[in-house]
């Protein structure tokens, strides 16, 4: 795909490593607040959402406290699980990058092509760890966008699209999107992007990401290049 001219990364689990570090903060956040205690194959499913709305659909499943409200429920296990992240990505001494995505945004600079990130996080969490990986007004990076600056997160298209708006970009053929969850490959379909990559370094398994339909499947995203 030579007209490549964006190429959209998730993070967490796409280009900054994740040991199951979000999970834990979601099954911690939500014991805490006395919903029963989801098992992680279920919180991996909802990677990748924007967080508020992958906590609503974990209640839906598992059910809250008797009496509660949902709406101030959902409210306050997100403010949990985003005060937990904060603190982790503050203090992991292991935060890093996944093996040759600095590399990688290079190499796509060198090709004119442009470079954003897009999140299920908010602002306040993607702060944290722009930060700690001194990816802040890096200039290999053109673009972060978070799921609590556009109307919904994935799998709708807004976070792209908005995306192509900033940077000019005018059509998503011309966009790849690489994630490694489900909602991902939805949302570059929606977003009717060129090309919609997986990768097996976050929450799926390369067998999961089969029964997802993206046009590759890539175990490292050093195979990216190869494929654009």
């Amino acid at each position: 795909m030579s007209s490549t001219k964006l190429v959209v990364f998730d993070m967490a689990g796409t280009t900054v490593r994740d040991r199951g570090d979000v999970a834990t903060a979601f099954i911690t956040a939500l014991a805490e607040l006395g919903v029963p205690k989801p098992s992680t194959a279920d919180v991996n499913e909802v990677m990748g959402f924007r967080k508020i709305d992958a906590i609503r659909i974990l209640l839906d499943k598992y059910g809250a406290p008797e009496g509660a409200d949902i709406d101030q429920l959902i409210e306050n296990i997100h403010q949990r699980f985003t005060e937990l992240m904060i603190g982790f990505y503050q203090n992991d001494k292991d935060l890093q990058p996944l093996p040759y995505a600095e590399n990688l945004f290079r190499e796509l600079h060198e090709k004119a092509v442009k470079v954003a990130l897009n999140t299920g996080f908010t602002r306040p969490v993607t702060e944290a760890i722009l930060s700690r990986l001194n990816w802040k007004n890096n200039p290999l990076i053109d673009m972060v966008i978070c799921s609590d600056e556009v109307p919904e997160g994935r799998p709708e298209p807004y976070m792209i699209q908005a995306i192509m708006q900033q940077l000019g970009i005018s059509s998503s053929r011309e966009v790849v999107k690489v994630g490694d969850t489900e909602v991902d490959v939805q949302e570059g379909r929606n977003a009717n992007c060129g090309l919609v990559i997986s990768v097996t370094t976050g929450a799926a398994t390369r067998e999961q990401l089969q029964q997802f339909h993206p046009d590759h499947i890539i175990d490292s995203l050093e195979e990216l290049p190869s494929l654009i």
